[in-house]
């Protein structure tokens, strides 16, 4: 049986043919990526760095070299968390290489094999994840079982080992789900005078296991003078299926998300969950990539993709109101991979908390280093991304703080589920659940 996952047909151009080749050339191979990248730490193999995957894709793209189960294994285990374009000198646009790729990919595995994705990807990517309403009636009986002690039990008897291995490991990465606060209005007026108009995006998995950093996102905003829209024919980003090769599905829920937040009257669409953010942002790549005729909907696209800001670096342009409750707690902030590298924002999630009054933040050795979250990464490369998870726990627990704080679901995600694996009662919060607690005059779970 070939080893060849698609084929170099004649009749076919080969995959890659569709990136624009500069892109490929951009890449001097100096080797700078690789202390950044994620992988290649863990691993040591050149092909598991940034380098080493542009130098396969462009092999496989001049047709020097065949697309084979090995080659692409090595380019499935990228994060494409992005740091090798943080590390980068020539400007290398890794993001622009990796993920039309891996659509051609999937597009010729489809038409020449038939293959179809699995049935996690079809029922629980696909066709749970993207969709709040259904993941929360999906997360009943596993807040049903943690009020009640049943999923400790099922664990301590070894009933979890009964379910398919994804499933399990998702099991194990829910938080402790909280009560649910009312549902967010359509519309919350800007508190003090009104300075901006916004819309927030809400998200999908977000919305249905960290509604309450939702919340605090719109409370902070009003206390800013924003007025706040919430549109309801919002959908999801997109990110779950392009980042793993769904090209047409992601365009369509772009183009929906597009049409929600039209208005012209609104100053800017604020997200709180990095890799929404950088998606969200590449409207405008990902309508030029696939939309290949209609000027109109790429026109769209990218209009909506120039309104996105994450919602600290609005709030630091518009010059935050500097709240005035303290909050007395030492905390470590981890920088979110889709935050720092892909929208290249550092410095305004920290000086934001820096106007806490209470708050000390203690730095975390490897803060941009990915935490093996990257989407639905830790579901589909359990391995690597337990690696990388605990490469983060020692670096978490050496700082001794009390809170760890990031912009991220999915990072706060893994993160919660490592620490709660290792003992360590250190809770994980969003920025904005910090200045929500200042502005309203609260205090923190932990001290």
């Amino acid at each position: 049986m070939s080893d060849t996952v698609a084929s170099q047909s004649p009749t076919l151009p080969p995959i890659g043919s569709g990136i624009d080749y500069e892109k490929f050339l951009d890449c001097v191979h100096c080797g700078l990526c690789t202390a950044s990248c994620p992988t290649y730490l863990e691993t040591g193999d050149e092909n598991n760095s940034p380098r080493g995957r542009i130098y396969l894709m462009r092999a496989v793209t001049d047709g020097r070299l065949e697309l084979t189960k090995s080659v692409k294994r090595h380019l499935d285990l990228c994060l494409d968390c992005r740091s090798c374009e943080s590390a980068c000198p020539s400007g290398v646009q890794y993001g622009r290489l990796i993920e039309p790729f891996r659509i051609e990919t999937q597009q010729r595995e489809a038409a020449e094999k038939n293959i179809r994705p699995g049935w996690f990807q079809t029922w629980i990517l696909y066709g749970l994840f993207p969709y709040p309403k259904r993941l929360r009636w999906a997360l009943m009986p596993a807040k049903l079982a943690q009020w009640t002690g049943m999923d400790r039990l099922a664990e301590r008897t070894g009933l979890l080992k009964l379910l398919p291995e994804k499933l399990r490991r998702m099991q194990r990465l829910l938080p402790p789900l909280q009560k649910r606060e009312p549902q967010l209005p359509e519309f919350l007026p800007a508190i003090g005078p009104r300075r901006a108009r916004v819309a927030l995006f809400t998200g999908c998995v977000a919305e249905a296991m960290f509604h309450h950093v939702n919340w605090a996102t719109a409370r902070v905003l009003q206390q800013n003078g924003c007025d706040v829209v919430i549109p309801r024919n919002q959908a999801c980003c997109g990110a779950i299926h392009y980042h793993s090769g769904a090209g047409e599905p992601a365009l369509e829920l772009a183009k929906t998300n597009a049409a929600a937040f039209q208005s012209n009257d609104i100053d800017a669409v604020i997200i709180n969950v990095a890799g929404c953010g950088s998606m969200l942002k590449d409207y405008g790549h990902v309508g030029e990539e696939l939309v290949k005729q209609d000027q109109m909907v790429r026109t769209s696209l990218e209009h909506f993709a120039g309104k996105v800001k994450d919602v600290s670096e609005f709030l630091m342009q518009l010059g935050p109101i500097a709240p005035k409750g303290e909050v007395p707690l030492v905390a470590t902030y981890h920088d979110a991979c889709h935050l720092c590298h892909a929208q290249k924002i550092r410095e305004q999630p920290r000086d934001l908390l820096s106007l806490v009054p209470g708050l000390t933040l203690v730095p975390l050795a490897e803060s941009e280093i990915c935490c093996g979250a990257a989407g639905s990464y830790n579901l589909t490369e359990p391995e690597m991304a337990d690696r990388l998870a605990d490469r983060k726990l020692k670096n978490i627990l050496a700082t001794r703080a009390k809170a760890l704080i990031s912009g991220n679901a999915g990072c706060s995600l893994q993160i919660q589920a490592a620490l709660r694996q290792a003992g360590a009662p250190i809770w994980v919060a969003h920025p904005m659940e910090i200045l929500d607690l200042s502005y309203r005059g609260l205090k923190p779970p932990v001290v």
